[in-house]
């Protein structure tokens, strides 16, 4: 690996992208804004996040990513190559074509993987680029002992797909993959609240009041929100306060089944790996790993310590990035881009 090489974790809410000798160089969301007829792209990343819910009728807001899979790959492809672009401009050199260290879901079918990675080759990356799957990069970013002969589990709660994998001698030994993340939460909290307080609110509105005052456990002094959109019987903006008890019950299905994955993948586990974890207990990594009282619903679930890891939303982007800096994850961490 040379000095301009990069690493890219394409997710569905963020695209970071790592260079060799320098860290995460872009953290952007995964957002273009395409011109309806003719396909040009009019902006990408923070620029398309702030146009969503206000643009005009020649504009099309993509998210190209959704449930961790590719869902437009022409809009991916346009989107992965502005990004990539930028990061050339700055820390490549002119002409020069980097190699690729490119994370996906672990259970992503064989054309998934091959969609992907043509969008990395079309976007001016060498091929191939070479494959590595998100738990074991977001396990290798949070600095668990993957290599050694011990049991180490992730619980990477990305924006469209939960990864739980069991991680020994540089392989993962058991995975559940399940496609609910934080954009699910936003969904849920959406549906609530037009059911409950008959009031219609944007994604972004949903967001935001997730991470205001969404919470999976019921605390002494509990938050609340004012809460502005178009009220569903008379069209007209209306403001609404909203409980954490409200959010709470809105995510509950969406986080139960984020609860039952780690539950199935823990009955699946080796004995021996078990105790490795009983002892070293369950890194949570991810957007979703910010959620206020998910680390205490995990423990009292599993009877398992439970830990946020240190920066969880930029784990697998560094996991992959030190793939890049240090050969030693190179042979057992990196997947064969033929692997499906």
């Amino acid at each position: 690996m040379r000095p301009s090489d990069i690493s890219i974790d394409l997710g569905a809410v963020n695209t970071l992208v790592y260079v060799r000798g320098r860290g995460i160089v872009l953290d952007e969301p995964s957002m273009v804004a395409l011109h309806r007829v003719t396909g040009e792209v009019l902006a990408v990343g923070r620029r398309a996040k702030g146009m969503l819910g206000r643009v005009p009728g020649h504009i099309r807001l993509v998210q190209p990513l959704k449930d961790g899979v590719i869902s437009e790959f022409d809009a991916t492809e346009k989107m992965v190559r502005a990004f990539v672009e930028q990061v050339r401009r700055r820390y490549i050199p002119f002409g020069r074509r980097p190699r690729t260290v490119v994370t996906m879901p672990y259970g992503v079918t064989g054309v998934e993987q091959r969609a992907l990675l043509e969008a990395m080759v079309s976007a001016g990356t060498r091929p191939p680029a070479m494959v590595l799957e998100e738990p074991l990069a977001a396990a290798i970013g949070a600095g668990l002992p993957v290599t050694e002969p011990a049991g180490s589990m992730i619980v990477d709660i990305g924006g469209g797909v939960t990864e739980v994998a069991v991680i020994s001698l540089g392989g993962i030994v058991v995975s559940t993959s399940v496609r609910i993340g934080g954009d699910e939460l936003d969904e849920a909290v959406i549906a609530y609240l037009k059911r409950e307080h008959g009031i219609c609110v944007g994604e972004l509105t949903a967001e935001r009041v997730k991470i205001a005052i969404g919470s999976v456990i019921p605390h002494g002094d509990e938050p609340r929100a004012d809460v502005r959109g178009r009220d569903l019987a008379t069209g007209l903006p209306r403001s609404v306060v909203v409980h954490a008890a409200d959010v709470r019950a809105a995510i509950d299905e969406p986080v139960s089944a984020i609860v039952n994955a780690v539950i199935d993948t823990l009955d699946r586990t080796p004995p021996e790996l078990a105790t490795d974890i009983l002892e070293s207990g369950i890194a949570l990594s991810g957007g979703g790993a910010l959620l206020d009282g998910i680390d205490a619903r995990l423990h009292v679930a599993t009877g398992m310590p439970v830990f946020r890891v240190d920066r969880p939303l930029h784990a697998v982007a560094i996991g992959a990035g030190r793939c890049l800096e240090d050969h030693t994850f190179l042979d057992g961490a990196l997947a064969a881009s033929t692997r499906h």
